[in-house]
């Protein structure tokens, strides 16, 4: 699928308009809330409902797994919004080669992470669209995405890049930021060798058999215009990216977050925001010991330096040398707690 471009704001809502028109919705008022790539999105008034169109950058297969995702959780009482079902029954239409779904729109207010409020209701909501995400089985056509029973691997995965990168920074270390990078490198692949050891000797492989009630679908960018507060609690919204795997990867993104930000992992913070969450899905003890090897694993240093390595993206040594001071400030505090 091509991106998008150069599309003005008649094409945007004749072309709403005709996907509509699969779903025999007649629009009164369209608004173009996002545009400029092959992703875009439509506020739809009709006469008695108000909707969103999307348009969607996924391939069909992917598309398929977490619609039906998204079906399924709504079925189960979850916190999304619902999906229309086209003339034919079916959640997505396929038009000039791309891929469409009409969603309900739920007004509410934007959550601040920041806030601890706001932060203990976002965890209380992630919490339930967890235990509603339970048992979903995807269609046979669908490209099934998971990271459940893999930390291993990734975690190998990711250190293997940064001996690639080391090779690299070594051939071109005249660059202020290889250099940098050559600087530190040694011990952030020693800090992931710790994690994987870690989680070898950890309760991680007999927590992910098949089978395993822990196994839910996970949002991967749980965070500021990803959920809103309603009436009705809080609802999650963009499952564009769910994907199989322990309840507590989305924890370690939210801790992880906040503590960036913040230039320090808080233990209360962490604390509390754990608490928070298990009080409507509660986190057992070695669940938890996951999550902390997993916040202990250099995710940080690893995204930061993938901008440069893998997307050709200029970073600032700077950035290199704070991203480093944060991971090896985490390093006592987890020991501790994995001990």
């Amino acid at each position: 699928m091509s991106e998008a471009t150069n599309e003005s704001k008649k094409d945007l809502e004749d072309l709403a308009v005709r996907v509509l028109q699969e779903y025999d919705i007649t629009p009164q008022d369209i608004f173009i809330v996002q545009s400029g790539g092959i992703k875009a999105v439509w506020k739809i008034n009709t006469s008695d409902h108000t909707l969103c169109l999307k348009r969607l950058r996924q391939t069909y297969d992917k598309v398929l797994f977490s619609a039906h995702a998204q079906i399924y959780i709504k079925n189960s009482g979850g916190n999304v919004p619902g999906i229309l079902l086209n003339k034919n029954g079916q959640p997505i239409v396929q038009y000039n080669d791309q891929l469409f779904i009409v969603y309900e729109w739920l007004e509410g207010a934007d959550l601040d992470f920041e806030n601890n409020s706001d932060l203990e209701a976002a965890l209380g909501g992630l919490a339930a669209f967890h235990k509603a995400s339970k048992g979903y089985q995807y269609p046979a056509d669908a490209r099934e995405s998971s990271k459940f029973g893999k930390w291993p691997e990734q975690y190998t995965s990711m250190k293997n890049r940064f001996e690639k990168w080391k090779e690299y920074a070594l051939e071109n270390n005249s660059d202020g930021s290889h250099d940098l990078y050559l600087k530190y490198v040694d011990s952030m692949i020693a800090l992931a060798d710790l994690a994987i050891e870690l989680i070898d000797k950890s309760e991680y492989k007999n927590l992910s058999i098949p089978e395993s009630d822990l196994k839910v679908l996970c949002h991967q960018d749980f965070g500021k215009g990803n959920a809103i507060s309603t009436p009705e609690g809080v609802i999650v919204l963009d499952l564009d990216s769910v994907t199989y795997d322990f309840s507590v990867r989305d924890l370690r993104k939210i801790i992880g977050k906040l503590a960036t930000d913040n230039d320090m992992l808080d233990m209360n913070k962490m604390n509390d925001i754990i608490s928070w969450y298990s009080r409507a899905n509660p986190i057992a003890d070695d669940e938890k010991k996951i999550l902390y090897i997993d916040l202990l694993f250099p995710h940080w240093f690893h995204g930061l330096l993938k901008n440069q390595y893998l997307n050709n993206k200029q970073i600032k040594p700077s950035d290199i040398e704070e991203v480093v001071i944060f991971e090896k400030a985490k390093i006592p505090i987890l020991t501790k707690l994995i001990e």
